[in-house]
């Protein structure tokens, strides 16, 4: 469909009969993600505020769709670069944010931190020295202030203003600790997301959430206790790159209950149910 055809039936979309303006709709995103700039043209080019709110649900209606696309394709893939299904979350609110823009971040941030690294180090020593300079000279910290805002699920957000739920931080904190090749994982508790050193000789626990303090087992189980909940072996054992993905969908569907935004649940319930594959939920 050429743009002539395209813009004749941008300006059906006011039509006064229903089931041509919703033919028209159901047209217009048949037609896929490739005719986004077209409706962005026209919506800079229309004087009518119908026919512009019809072409931002439109707009938003296809970036959704592209964004689901995005993280099946991911997920069918292996799920294998953490940093890119955050990237594709982060897309919902951000649809142009740059990938590259993302890893280039992270890579300063990783050559920040190694070129005061010693490999030489026990495990314990090499977390400390990151934990120095992840929240101190980097200044990256819990936000308490605004724990259930959604920007908190956004990676972009999160590099940017340094400030994130347990989530968020942990896995920034878990791109760079790989990089500098330690095997550092995630972990899924109950409330609250850690991450764990793990090799056959090792295995200790970073609440990156808490300033990176490291603790044991032992103090897991504690927390389950307290908790009052059976324990599993996945509060213990490092979990999956698509598990953490779900799990910031899941924290963004507790961030929009909290401020009672039912349309925004609902595609990200819809988003979440793409990647399970009838899988329980944790």
């Amino acid at each position: 469909m050429n743009q002539r055809e395209i813009k004749a039936l941008i300006s059906l979309l006011d039509d006064e009969d229903h089931e041509v303006s919703q033919h028209v709709e159901g047209k217009i995103l048949s037609l896929g993600g490739n005719v986004i700039p077209f409706l962005e043209t026209e919506w800079e080019e229309s004087f009518n505020p119908i026919v512009q709110r019809k072409i931002e649900e439109l707009i938003h209606e296809l970036q959704l769709s592209i964004m689901i696309e995005r993280l099946q394709s991911w997920k069918n893939g292996g799920a294998l670069d953490l940093l890119e299904g955050m990237w594709i979350i982060s897309t919902y609110h951000y649809p142009d944010l740059s990938m590259e823009k993302l890893r280039t971040t992270i890579e300063q941030l990783y050559y920040d931190i190694w070129i005061q690294f010693q490999e030489e180090m026990n495990a314990v020593d090499q977390i400390k020295r990151i934990n120095s300079i992840f929240f101190g000279v980097m200044n990256f910290a819990a936000n308490t202030k605004n724990f259930h805002s959604p920007s908190n699920s956004m990676v972009n957000v999160v590099l940017e203003s340094r400030r994130g739920n347990p989530i968020t931080l942990c896995v920034i904190y878990l791109l760079i600790a790989r990089k500098l090749g330690m095997p550092v994982y995630g972990v899924n508790l109950p409330n609250l997301f850690v991450l764990t050193y793990k090799n056959d000789k090792t295995q200790f626990y970073i609440n990156v959430f808490n300033r990176g303090i490291i603790f044991s087992k032992t103090d897991i189980d504690h927390y389950i206790a307290q908790l009052n909940i059976k324990s599993k072996e996945i509060f213990y054992q490092p979990c999956t790159n698509l598990e953490i993905v779900q799990r910031v969908l899941r924290n963004l569907i507790l961030s929009y209950e909290k401020t009672s935004e039912q349309d925004k649940i609902k595609e990200i319930e819809k988003i979440l149910k793409s990647t399970l594959d009838d899988m329980p939920d944790l």
